[in-house]
């Protein structure tokens, strides 16, 4: 039977909710603003991850939001660029199947920096956590257009089964949405990743806001 590691790391996530980001969902405004916007309204971590972009182009964006997260003492993640997470000193990586594996890059990184892992299933998650993640995004829990590539939805039962499973937080992403994260979060997981939700929204410090409202009431002791 596959036991799970002690909780040795969860200290370094000390955020519940989780943006990605999409300059595409912007509405205009630039990506910079809008995190910062959020940042305004309490969030405390940002997965930069715009794929599409070069090495030189990922770099500029990234320095741009380091300031910006450090003036509000938030954790900066990079999708899979450990080089550039390491050059503008991001707080960590997210990585997928297709990335480094995990232990390679906790061997670059070094035990201060987070991993974090976007899994598809709770066999996924599993083995992100046996190889050294600090976290993992599981989904996509509801249907939705940017991860149609990974399949059906999950469903709650599969997330809670998961968050049952594994010592290490697991957040919720996928079609994720304001009147859904009450919900959610009683699937018992560490917290929710999400990205049209806020990076779309028209005010993003007003639905940072209210986002975690939700998540500070779900937490509180009934």
């Amino acid at each position: 039977m596959r036991m799970p590691p002690a909780r040795l790391k969860v200290c370094l996530v000390d955020f519940a909710l989780y943006l990605i980001t999409d300059r595409m969902q912007t509405a205009g405004r630039t990506l910079p603003a809008v995190v910062a916007d959020a940042l305004r309204g309490g969030l405390r971590a940002v997965q930069l991850r715009e794929k599409d972009l070069n090495a030189c182009q990922l770099f500029d964006l990234a320095v741009q939001l380091r300031e910006i997260t450090r003036r509000h003492d938030a954790k900066l993640l990079i999708n899979d660029r450990i080089d550039v997470a390491l050059a503008v000193g991001a707080d960590g990586v997210h990585l997928g199947k297709a990335g480094l594996p995990v232990p390679a890059a906790r061997r670059i990184l070094g035990a201060g920096r987070l991993i974090g892992y976007s899994a598809h299933s709770l066999e996924e998650a599993l083995l992100a956590q046996d190889d050294g993640a600090d976290f993992v995004t599981l989904g996509p829990v509801y249907q939705t257009p940017s991860k149609s590539a990974y399949g059906a939805p999950l469903g709650l039962d599969a997330v809670a089964k998961a968050a049952r499973s594994l010592a290490i937080p697991v957040f919720a992403l996928g079609g994720v949405k304001p009147a859904s994260v009450a919900g959610i979060l009683s699937a018992g997981v560490h917290g929710i990743a999400l990205i049209a939700a806020i990076i779309a929204a028209g005010d993003p410090a007003e639905e940072t806001e209210m986002l975690l409202r939700t998540i500070a009431d779900h937490a509180e002791p009934s």
